[in-house]
Order: structure tokens, then sequence, then C-alpha cells
């Protein structure tokens, strides 16, 4: 196998699927007469050798960094002055991509990651720009004539490890063309931000648009109901359509931390919907999916796969915020930055960390005191006290649960979450019945949050009704089936089959939700109930050995004080399966 170390260029040009649209044969003739009299000689000046042309793009190697670089420079500034007089929705412009690194060669073609990042790094150019790596840069600063912006290290598609990257603005672009012409980027808003755009049409088919444009838009008006979330309006993302766009610069141009984008294609009766979630500061992809659906009512279809995207990416930008909140300095928490540390810590559910959780929870709220999701961070410390057997004072935890929902709720009484609160509030203090109405509107005000049917869910285990528990818990796991509440969502579910008296699936499920993360005694209760009635004796058992090494005081009694059932004949029932499976009195 032949190596050698070369300094690659990697360009293509900007928006050339929208061009040969418009106009195929101009397009194409007036690429080709560019790039045979500004590109090629210019590559032949500075000693570089074209490896291959692939449609729109070049990929040419160089023996020199510095010669690369100033062919890179030469390429653009030559390209843009000749197209500055054109038309400006015509023009010609390229991107470029530089990298350093060991190739491997095969007769006159060139493989290898250093191919790779120099292609990547491209994709990552301003319009009429170059983007270099840091090995480029390292090689050739001090020796070009040029401002390199540092962009720090980032990820790149396919690419392992994150690449330090540079960017030289194009700063000869004539009007109408590069970033010399973009009006400022706006700053990025302090919390969680999105921009959803139009999804592809992968197909000719005109109605197949209208369904493509239908998804968008039913994304960006379930996603505004999430309140801490600011979404970009449909006229400023649709004003990407039909445009070959980067993410990233979507992201800095419409001042978004995240873009989600996506696509549809029909093949005869059945239609695939693929999206995929980006950070767009650093282009690594955090959620992706992809929807198989027959498609008998195109409406059904359109409401169906918009819950599931929505239902699906708003806990996964959750976990983005708070790691992107964790690797702050304590003393530069904005009041969002606080909270989201908080949710943080929430998630762990252990004692010492419910007690930080409160503690950025109060100090979001001293620094905002509006924000009504850090009250509903604070009910949720004293909900889970009570649940995990973890409060001083089950009387105080319920009473300032139910104080701190009031007041999420007067902060801002159009919050889901806030009203989830309230619900959360009734659940712990086990009055059901008053919860119901406040879980029914948050899903009212948001129909996509998991929690709230969830918690529907639990006031109906907790309340004797298996039937009804299992329509909602199902709907919560449907809903958001990567949520950080899994494991809540999964014991409910075993609970709700063992009041049907089906203890396979109770087992079945509670297994499940001993999976999950973080430590609940009632998933070990769940399962210890469904092997009590199966009598399965030398399973529960060992379980049985399990549990008590993590909670030495698990007992039928401390199951009868601890949990939150309100039907007598339920818990019971639940009771008898523990003294069946050999629990201590």
């Amino acid at each position: 196998m032949e190596r050698r170390l070369a300094a690659i260029l990697a360009a293509d040009v900007v928006g050339y699927t929208r061009l040969m649209g418009d106009d195929e044969a101009g397009t194409f003739e007036r690429l080709t007469a560019l790039r045979e009299q500004v590109v090629e000689p210019l590559i032949a000046q500075y000693r570089g050798r074209i490896v291959k042309l692939m449609g729109d793009g070049l990929l040419v190697e160089f023996p020199s960094v510095v010669d690369a670089v100033s062919c890179a420079l030469a390429w653009q500034e030559a390209v843009t002055e000749r197209e500055a007089e054109g038309n400006k929705d015509t023009r010609l412009q390229f991107r470029i991509g530089l990298n350093l690194g060991d190739m491997i060669v095969e007769g006159n073609d060139l493989y290898g990651d250093g191919v790779n990042i120099a292609a990547r790094l491209e994709a990552q150019a301003e319009p009429g720009g170059v983007c270099l790596s840091g090995d480029v840069y390292r090689q050739a600063k001090g020796k070009i004539e040029a401002e390199f912006e540092d962009l720090g290290e980032i990820e790149l598609k396919n690419v392992a490890e994150p690449v330090r990257a540079y960017r030289i603005a194009p700063e000869w672009a004539s009007p109408g063309i590069g970033s010399a012409t973009k009006p400022a980027s706006p700053p990025l808003y302090d919390k969680a931000s999105i921009a959803v755009l139009p999804f592809k049409n992968l197909g000719g088919d005109t109605n197949q648009e209208y369904f493509a444009d239908g998804v968008s838009e039913d994304i960006i008006t379930s996603l505004s109901r999430n309140r801490w979330l600011m979404v970009i309006a449909r006229n400023s993302s649709f004003a990407y359509k039909g445009e070959a766009v980067h993410l990233n610069e979507v992201g800095k141009h419409l001042g978004v931390r995240y873009v989600l984008d996506g696509s549809v294609r029909k093949g005869g009766d059945r239609i695939r919907i693929a999206a995929q979630l980006v950070d767009a500061t650093s282009g690594k992809q955090i959620w992706a999916e992809r929807y198989d659906r027959v498609l008998q009512d195109i409406f059904t279809v359109q409401d169906e796969v918009t819950e599931s995207i929505v239902a699906a990416i708003a806990p996964e930008l959750g976990k983005a915020e708070q790691q992107r909140a964790t690797s702050k300095k304590s003393e530069n928490l904005s009041a969002w930055d606080a909270y989201q540390r908080g949710m943080w810590h929430l998630y762990k559910r252990t004692s010492d960390d419910l007690k930080q959780a409160r503690g950025f929870f109060e100090t979001a709220l001293s620094l905002d005191p509006g924000l009504s999701l850090a009250c509903a961070g604070l009910v949720d410390t004293y909900y889970y006290e009570v649940v995990l057997g973890l409060a001083n004072s089950l009387t105080e935890n319920r009473n300032k649960a139910l104080q701190t929902a009031r007041r999420a709720v007067e902060l801002d009484p159009d919050d889901a979450a806030a009203h989830c609160a309230m619900g959360k509030a009734r659940i712990v203090r086990r009055e059901h019945a008053l919860a119901i109405p406040e879980l029914q509107l948050a899903i009212d005000l948001n129909p996509s949050l998991a929690w709230a049917h969830y918690g529907l869910g639990a006031a109906a285990v907790f309340s004797g009704g298996g039937d009804q528990a299992i329509i909602h818990l199902e709907r919560a796991i449907r809903l958001s089936p990567r949520d950080q509440h899994m494991g809540s969502f999964m014991v409910r579910l075993a609970e709700a089959y063992l009041l049907k008296w089906d203890f396979q699936r109770s087992v079945e499920w509670a297994r499940k939700a001993l999976q999950q993360q973080g430590f609940q005694w009632s998933r070990y209760a769940a399962l210890l109930a469904g092997l009590g009635f199966l009598e399965d004796q030398e399973q529960a058992a060992r379980v049985l050995s399990e549990c008590l090494d993590q909670r030495p005081d698990f007992s039928v009694s401390m199951v009868r004080d601890g949990h939150l059932y309100t039907d007598a004949s339920a818990l019971n029932h639940y009771l008898e399966g523990l003294r069946k499976a050999g629990v201590a009195e």
C-alpha cells in the first residue's frame, strides 16, 4: 500500500442542485467554462493536481500547504470577481475545505481520513469562503496574508475525533456574494432555541410536497407549545426551502442552538419520513429517526408522525441543554443554566442530588423570579423525595410541593409544565381526583407532554383503575421512548397489570423498569409482587436480596406507608403479592 503526505483541497458549488433545476444546460456550460478558464489554470499555477472531478466538486492535491491555501484564496477571489456582474440568483460560488494528512495512493486516486476531513471541512465553509484544519493552519500561519478565525474543535460527520478548524472569511466578496452581504447574525437566545427547516420532498409528487410542508409546519406549531423552547417562526425557517444549506450556517444566521431537518419519500402506498436534530453550534447530531407508514389517510399519518417527532426531540433537547449547563463554570451561570444544572441533578434521584437540584432551582429563581420552570423543578425535588422514601417529613414535602406548584401556575397559567407540576403535587398528596383535571389541562396545552400522560396513568393505578392506567402509560412510552422518566413509566405499567391479575406481564414490565437508570424501590416491589403471585420463590428470593442491599428497611409495612395508593383493595392485593414473595411484614 503506497502512502504519501499531501495537502488536500475539496471544493463544491453552493446551491448546485437548485441552479441545475433552474437552468441545467446553462449552469453546466457556465461551470465548465469557469473551471477551464479560471480554476484549472490557478491549480496549475500553484503546482496542484486534480485528483478527480465529482459533478460540481473537485478534489485537488498539493505538495505544499502554502501553495494549497494560496490557491484556495486566489480561486475564491477570481471566481467572485468573474461572477460579480451576473444575476445574483444564478452566480456560481464555491465552498473550499483544506486538510493536511497521510493519504492512501491507488493509481491516480487518493483515499483515507485526510481526504474525508477535507470534504467535511468544505461543508463547514461559508459560500465564497475557506475552512481549514488545525494542521493546515499551523503550516500556513505567518506565511499567508489572511485573517484566520478559530472555530475551535468541531464534530465532523463520520470522523471519530473532533477536528480543530479555522475559517478564512471571504472579505473580497462583491455585493451580493458570500458573507459580506449577509446581515449580522443575531446572538444566541438565552434559552434553548430551534429552527425547523422545511422537510425535503424526495419525490416529484406535488401532493407529497404539500405533505412535507405540512409536517414541518405542524412540528413548528407543536414545539411552540413548549414554553421553555424558543421556536423560529415558519416564515424565517421556510426561507431556506429549496436551498442546499449547511445546518450550522442556519443556526448562526437565525441565532438558534438547534436545527431540525428532515425529508419525505413516497413509494407506492408507503411513505418514509426521516428527521435529524443537530446542535448547530458544533454540528453534532443529537437525535435521528426514521418513520415508515402506510399512506391510507394522509392527515392521520401527518398527525401521528408530527406527534412522534415532537415528543421524541423534546427530551433530547433537555438532555443537550443539561450537558451544556454542566460544562459552564458556576460563576457564569444564568437563570436558564442554573435550572438546567438542577435538572441534571434531579434525574440522578439520589438524596444528595435532589438537595443539589433544589439549590440550583432556587438559584435560578433568585436570578429570574418569573421562571416558572424552576418552580416546577422544585416540585419535582419534593415529589421524588416522597416517592423514593427520602423525605425527612412527608407532611412538609407535600405542603411545599403544593405551595410551589401554585406559584408555578401563577407565574405562567398557560404553561403545560406548571399544570403538570400541580398534578404531581396532588398525586404526592394522594389527591388523585384533584390531580386528574390539572394533568388533563397540561395535555390540552401540550398534547405531546409524556409526563402528563404518565401522571394520568399513575393516578389511575393508585385509584385502582388498571385498564385506564394502561391506556395512558402506553401512550407516555410511545410518545417519549427514550424519556429520562422511563423507569417510572414502566413500573406503573407493571402495577397496572398486577391490578388486572396479569402477573406474567407485570413481571416483564417490572424487569424492564429495573433496567432503567436510577434506583426506585417500587420497581423491586412490583417485581416481587408479580413473582409472589406466580409462586416463583427462587427468583423472588434473589430479587428480595438485591433490594435489601439497597434498602435494608424494605418491608410490607414500608410499602403500605410509602406507596401512593388510595384504593384499599388495590393496595391489599399488592401487599398480598409481596407476602407471597417472602417479604417481611
